[in-house]
């Protein structure tokens, strides 16, 4: 499936990605379905190697590299996810890795970055130009960029999870993914074009309704960076590949906030087992508190990569909150 002559091709991504991505389990709940208000469907993407989909779109852009180009190198910029999934799949390669991270970024988010091998070079997201950092560092260094979303590549590895996820359950309603850059939610999209009235919903925080704000202006907007939780969805403007996309094909964005957020991780892990991120259950979020109304409703858990006293504080929030 090729979406438009855009090059996004996720089946062609599910070949590269098998047997080195983990086929990620299709989990239920009876409390979550009773929340809801319908059947769902969790594609627990915390379980993926490195711990989020991001793996997928990381390896599947190395792959599609021409072996000479991919053995200088890559680069990436990523508050966590993506730069964990190109690290991983550059050490999976044998190449190096410099990856660009916020000083804000979780500790527990670097230290896997780390782990992997990738050198870490931080910025201020508030007040240096991420992406001109990377360009310079492609230069200076003969590197290739790997985006975290605006990638037809990226994009297409993402698609897998949901195609994936279409496999294991095909009668679904609907598919409801958390927003970020868009790269999750184009990827679903075009995934679950190929599954004739399966619909798809996207899910931002409150506080980073940068695409809601663009679907409603028809155009990209920016927005001041996000100041919310959810670090992975800490993004200003959609992608201007993937935008375009999800502007075709969405059916809508729900926007949750914070404190709903904390209420779907502890949720995951008191009903369901799961350890997930804030930014990892913003879709959850949003059917816990109604917001979805669909019969059979398909989701992405996106990421569980939060480090263990992270995870205690912002729980520990709810129950003050409470």
């Amino acid at each position: 499936m090729d979406e438009m002559g855009t090059g996004i091709d996720v089946d062609a991504a599910a070949r590269r990605l098998h047997g080195v991505a983990h086929r990620t389990p299709v989990l239920t709940s009876t409390t979550l379905d009773e929340r809801a208000g319908g059947q769902v469907f969790v594609k627990a993407e915390n379980l993926q190697r490195s711990g989020a989909f991001k793996f997928r779109g990381a390896y599947n852009k190395l792959a599609s590299l021409d072996p000479g180009t991919r053995a200088k190198g890559v680069v990436a910029f990523s508050s966590g996810n993506h730069a964990g999934a190109v690290a991983l799949a550059a050490k999976l390669f044998g190449i190096r890795a410099v990856i660009l991270m916020p000083t804000d970024a979780p500790e527990a988010k670097v230290a896997a970055t780390e782990g992997y091998g990738a050198e870490v070079v931080t910025f201020d997201r508030f007040a240096d130009d991420r992406e001109a950092l990377a360009r310079a560092l492609t230069e200076e260094r003969g590197l290739t960029l790997v985006p975290p979303y605006d990638d037809p590549f990226v994009i297409a590895g993402q698609g897998t999870a949901a195609r994936e996820l279409l496999e294991d359950v095909p009668d679904l309603d609907v598919i409801v993914v958390p927003v970020g850059g868009g790269g999750l939610a184009a990827g679903t999209c075009i995934a679950a074009a190929a599954a004739t009235g399966v619909k798809v919903v996207g899910v931002e925080p409150a506080a980073g309704d940068d695409t809601l704000r663009s679907l409603v202006a028809g155009e990209r907007v920016a927005i001041a960076v996000p100041q919310t939780i959810a670090d992975g969805q800490a993004v200003a403007t959609p992608g201007a590949l993937t935008f375009p996309i999800n502007q075709r094909h969405l059916e809508r964005i729900d926007l949750v906030t914070d404190d709903e957020l904390v209420d779907a991780m502890r949720f995951c892990f008191d009903r369901m087992k799961l350890v997930a991120e804030p930014s990892g259950v913003c879709a959850i979020a949003a059917l816990l508190q109604g917001k979805v109304g669909y019969g059979r409703v398909g989701v992405i858990l996106s990421g569980g990569n939060v480090g263990a006293a992270r995870f205690a504080e912002l729980l520990g929030r709810d129950v003050e909150r409470q």
